[in-house]
């Protein structure tokens, strides 16, 4: 049974059109199960999930079995003030069947997820089953299906990917990043996982982007606009910015146009995985411009950078890498 017909029966039901027949197989979910309403709000996600899908399993199967044999309820002299309590709890139940449909796919009908972890200091790219191209940044992961039968095309993803995704409108795509989704129909864009800040940034190059915190819509994004979400606080920053910049750790060349020494040693950080610190925290503001640096070496890297900037470089113990020296004099 489809989602639209279990809906439009609940409704129905409300509404006092149902059949006798139909009457009683909701009703008599209802009578062996109680009412899930008492009891919703102390349960946790997981809970209401197993709930919800109870429900579907229910009803859907009463539903397969109504022309063989319907059990007809016994008369209660209360029943009209319990069918009031009743009637509340479906129509809890069917909205939020309706809005959690794709959920309870899965959770009926798990999907066979494959995943694909880049290592430290290594970068991947994989083409989906839809043609969608997505670049996994170092350490991240993503968790994808084989192939897209449902009506909505859904992977997980935690770390770092850049996205670019084929137009379907008849199928919508969802990137789980913790409880954050973001959905599109075809563009492209970027999802940064930071767990140690705890923040999940979603930057647009190309198209529109909705992003939302389960079902809280945060912001529609066109290109170059990003939603920077922290996920201890709850809170939500929009802003516009360079998402080439953003971008910049997909290439296998480092490009630097009019950025701060500061800014671009927070991309060697994220490329390389490794602590860069300043001994001279004025040199964070020196600025340079139109500057590309080819290679996979970060001592040649910095050494270049240092040239640029007035600085030096040197390697810890421990492998971290403090920048210092009179710099720009900004």
């Amino acid at each position: 049974m489809s989602r639209q017909q279990i809906v439009a029966l609940l409704d129905r039901y409300l509404k006092g059109e149902t059949t006798e027949k139909e009457n009683q197989l909701v009703e008599r979910w209802l009578e062996e199960h109680g009412n899930p309403n008492k009891e919703w709000d102390s349960l946790d996600q997981s809970g209401k999930d197993q709930c919800l899908s109870s429900v579907f399993s229910d009803i859907n199967s009463s539903i397969r079995q109504a022309e063989v044999k319907v059990v007809p309820l016994p008369q209660r002299k209360h029943w009209w003030g319990q069918r009031v309590a009743a009637a509340a709890a479906v129509l809890l139940i069917g909205s939020t069947l309706y809005l959690k449909w794709p959920l309870l796919q899965n959770l009926l009908k798990p999907v066979q997820f494959a995943a694909l972890q880049a290592p430290i200091h290594q970068k991947m790219a994989i083409t989906l089953a839809d043609g969608s191209r997505v670049w996994i940044n170092a350490g991240s992961e993503l968790k994808y299906p084989e192939t897209f039968n449902g009506p909505t095309r859904e992977v997980y993803l935690s770390g770092e990917a850049y996205f670019d995704i084929q137009h379907d409108t008849a199928k919508p795509f969802i990137i789980h990043t913790g409880n954050l989704l973001t959905k599109v129909l075809g563009t492209a864009f970027n999802i940064k996982e930071d767990k140690s800040n705890h923040t999940i940034q979603v930057t647009v190059t190309r198209g529109k982007v909705s992003v939302a915190n389960g079902g809280e819509l945060l912001g529609i994004l066109r290109p170059n606009q990003q939603i920077s979400f922290n996920t201890l606080k709850e809170e939500v920053l929009q802003a516009t910015v360079d998402a080439a910049q953003v971008i910049a750790w997909q290439q296998s060349d480092l490009h630097f146009e009019d950025v701060s020494f500061g800014e671009a040693i927070a991309q060697l950080r994220r490329h390389f995985d490794v602590k860069i610190s300043f001994g001279n925290a004025k040199l964070k503001d020196c600025r340079f411009t139109g500057t590309s640096i080819h290679g996979e070496h970060l001592e040649k890297i910095l050494k270049v950078m240092c040239a640029f900037n007035n600085a030096t470089y040197r390697v810890e113990p421990d492998g971290s890498i403090i920048i210092d020296g009179a710099g720009c004099n900004n």
